[in-house]
């Protein structure tokens, strides 16, 4: 921790004036998903906290629509000088295998910030749903064909993926059903809209807690710290499904170096503050606050793995 505080320190010392004294007005952090998911969780919670360190307000733009493709190209053509910044998750890099068409080059479109944090998938059920694992929900499902349907936050997302992979691995016949990000799909499945769900877990978290939702596995190689007591896939017999949610940090292409610079470390400082730790940990995220570098090398791996997975699972969204 000190460490990082030193660093952060000396690459501040080192900014040219004008990037020390941004921002000097109000900073827009479009979110291309609907309010209440983790992306718009996280965008509001780091938006709090730089508003506090800068006394600059940070207003959160909830932009849905196309997988996030609404969004995140509206971010593209922001000006670059730092006060449009895009916070997204995995579908950054998993729409560009699902899309023929994007209004974005992922590569060449943005600057990377920062991957801020990350979050396992989980499979969930409403309470009144008999299966209490991930083979009995397996049996229910086998047991009336057809007659099951799985809400996801959208179309081609990671959880989405995770929802298509696992149909394909055990020719289990049900549907899946997109909406428009992880709060709506919480939402829907609290209403027993739906019965059961794949998503990031942090919107999901408080109603595992307090027994409205059902958590029957997550995605991560490892349990989450955050509920300890639910398996992972490949502890419930289903190995081969790992995946997680990454909430990442973008500025438009051509933002001054020294910008991204400075967003980068206000941003890592935020992140471990122990208050902000605390709060993070409890949702379900797992703090990374990697630099510039780390996140763009990530991309371009992430879009190779899921284009892939796209490809092989057959998903077309146009």
């Amino acid at each position: 921790m000190r460490r990082i505080a030193w660093i952060v320190a000396a690459l501040v010392a080192a900014l040219p004036a004008f990037a020390q004294q941004y921002p000097t007005r109000p900073i827009r952090f479009i979110v291309p998903f609907a309010v209440g998911g983790p992306t718009d969780i996280m965008a509001r919670l780091v938006g709090q906290k730089l508003t506090e360190m800068h006394a600059q307000q940070v207003i959160v733009d909830n932009r849905v629509g196309a997988g996030g493709n609404i969004g995140i190209g509206m971010a593209a053509k922001g000006t670059p000088d730092g006060y449009t910044v895009l916070v997204v998750s995995s579908a950054y890099v998993v729409n560009p295998g699902l899309y023929s068409k994007s209004s974005y080059d992922p590569e060449k479109s943005f600057i990377p910030v920062t991957k801020m944090v990350a979050s396992p998938n989980a499979f969930y059920a409403h309470p009144t749903v008999a299966a209490k694992s991930m083979p009995e929900l397996v049996k229910l499902i086998q047991a009336s064909p057809g007659k099951w349907s799985m809400a996801t936050p959208g179309i081609g997302t990671t959880p989405d993926l995770s929802a298509v992979l696992f149909k394909l691995m055990t020719k289990l016949d049900y549907a899946t059903v997109p909406f428009n990000g992880a709060g709506p799909t919480v939402t829907a499945v609290l209403g027993n809209q739906l019965s059961i769900a794949c998503s990031a877990i942090t919107p999901a978290v408080p109603h595992f807690q307090a027994g409205r939702l059902r958590p029957l596995a997550v995605t991560s190689a490892k349990r989450s710290p955050t509920v300890p007591d639910v398996p992972t896939m490949a502890e419930a017999g289903f190995p081969g499904q790992e995946s997680d949610t990454m909430q990442s940090m973008l500025l438009p292409a051509g933002t001054p170096q020294a910008i991204v610079t400075k967003l980068n470390a206000d941003v890592v400082k935020i992140l471990t503050q122990p208050d902000m730790r605390e709060k993070l940990t409890a949702l379900g995220f797992d703090i990374v606050a990697s630099s510039p570098e780390e996140l763009a090398r990530q991309i371009r791996i992430e879009i190779a793995k899921w284009t892939k997975v796209i490809q092989q699972a057959g998903i077309k969204v146009d």
